[in-house]
């Protein structure tokens, strides 16, 4: 198993900070990991990411990668850790989320799932064992295992069925897991995805189907696909309670700040999303009074800093001003310092998360900041 060494526990909350340990490297928790998916976080270099973001750890896509650049050249590069140059851990979903997303250009069946790329429309077949075998290739260090995630709204008895067929290919996910060996000189872990829609005895049955295969750690899938708020909320304090306490839990795809704070409080440790990349390129900054629209007809004589409690690099050396002549001018250093500065944001605040864990006044600072981030300026 990846065991997660609790160092506190905030006593109003289910919030704890910990640390867990892999072969490129221990990560502390809780932890947002930026979204990589093609093996590259969008606009921003590795060492940008790492000297300047901090960033633990990454997330990369099976199914993007497999697609291109190919598990024959990730091979010859010896693993993605080297393609990429990046020495820290990756974590790598399956690919099962995207292939979701292509609707009508995918099919279900017992034994994977037939798809369309999205580049070519050319035809391919992911089987549990194929997506293992992929990630293999790949040489993340944290795997996740090919799942379904149902749509939002779908009646019971569609979740059930997805539930059903995500823990039957768990099984052989698993197998296929135990049965073949790494290609590179670093431990690979597996994590089971829990699924189940907004049903909570299916979430239950899932969290019980896939404790039994004893992965190395658990994610909670299937959530903030549109589903109200308070209904995703009650949906991760309910799983979080079935979930091993002694494994980090990873909550996949959540999301705005103030959704990644109630979700600590709730005993999530683990958190990825597109979000802080992808609104950083439509000009939209996350900062500590809420956020903003850099282009904002309001910021073209605005010299101050874009966040004046933030540290970041783009903060530290440029206004509000610039950066929003940069993206009326449809100059590419805007996408890039707006990046930095939502990553930055992001990894600030869970690193914040974790210090006022550990200093006990987790709810407090919790409560304050999120009323905070939340005002749209």
């Amino acid at each position: 198993m990846l065991k997660l060494n609790i160092e506190s526990r905030d006593r109003k909350t289910d919030a704890r900070a910990g640390w867990f340990e892999t072969d490129h490297g221990k990560v502390e928790t809780p932890i947002f990991m930026p979204v990589g998916t093609q093996g590259t976080v969008k606009a921003v270099n590795q060492n940008i990411l790492e000297e300047e973001i901090k960033a633990q750890i990454v997330l990369s896509n099976t199914y993007h990668l497999y697609l291109r650049p190919g598990t024959e050249i990730l091979e010859s590069a010896g693993g993605l850790h080297k393609f990429m140059n990046w020495n820290k851990p990756i974590l790598t979903d399956s690919g099962g989320y995207q292939i979701f997303s292509l609707s009508e250009l995918r099919k279900l069946k017992s034994d994977g799932v037939e798809f369309r790329s999205h580049l070519d429309g050319s035809k391919h077949f992911f089987t549990p064992e194929k997506v293992i075998q992929i990630q293999r290739s790949i040489g993340s260090d944290i795997m996740m295992v090919l799942d379904e995630c149902a749509p939002y709204p779908c009646d019971y008895d569609y979740a059930k069925k997805s539930v059903e067929l995500t823990s039957n290919w768990a099984v052989l996910n698993k197998e296929a897991f135990v049965n073949s060996k790494p290609l590179y000189d670093h431990k690979q872990y597996q994590f089971g995805i829990i699924q189940g829609s907004i049903y909570k005895d299916l979430r239950e049955k899932s969290v019980s189907d896939l404790l039994k295969l004893d992965f190395d750690s658990y994610a909670i899938g299937g959530l903030a696909v549109g589903e109200p708020i308070d209904q995703m909320y009650e949906l991760i304090d309910f799983t979080t309670d079935l979930m091993p306490d002694e494994r980090p839990r990873y909550l996949m795809g959540v999301g705005r700040p103030e959704n990644i704070l109630e979700s600590i409080a709730l005993g999530i440790d683990m958190f990825d999303c597109v979000m802080p990349t992808r609104n950083a390129r439509n000009a939209n900054l996350f900062t500590w009074s809420g956020t903003l629209s850099m282009r904002n007809a309001k910021y073209k004589d605005d010299f101050s800093p874009p966040d004046v409690k933030c540290n970041c690099y783009t903060c530290r050396n440029f206004s509000r001003a610039y950066l929003r002549h940069l993206f009326i001018a449809e100059e590419i250093l805007a996408l890039e310092l707006a990046s930095i500065h939502n990553l930055f944001f992001y990894l600030q605040l869970v690193t914040d998360a974790r210090k006022h864990i550990i200093d006990g006044d987790f709810l407090e600072w919790k409560n304050k900041t999120v009323k905070e981030i939340s005002i749209k300026n």
